[in-house]
């Protein structure tokens, strides 16, 4: 009996061991997440004004004759 409960004692630690690792990786996936996301807003932004700034030149260019 005191042999299983050792057995089981240790499983738990382990077990609480993984859910501890488990919250910490998660924190930083999320924390992953959060900048990616960030980061993807600012690309898009830029996208979008270099967008509108190539549309403002081709506005201005002049047409050729066919």
């Amino acid at each position: 009996m005191e042999t299983e409960l050792k057995s089981l004692e240790q499983k738990l630690n382990r077990f609480v061991e993984l859910c501890h690792r488990m919250r910490v990786a998660n924190e930083q996936l999320r924390q992953q997440l959060a900048s990616a996301t960030n980061e993807n807003k600012v690309l898009a932004a830029k996208i979008s004004a270099a967008t509108s700034r190539l549309e403002n030149l081709l506005t201005h260019l002049p047409e050729e004759d066919a």
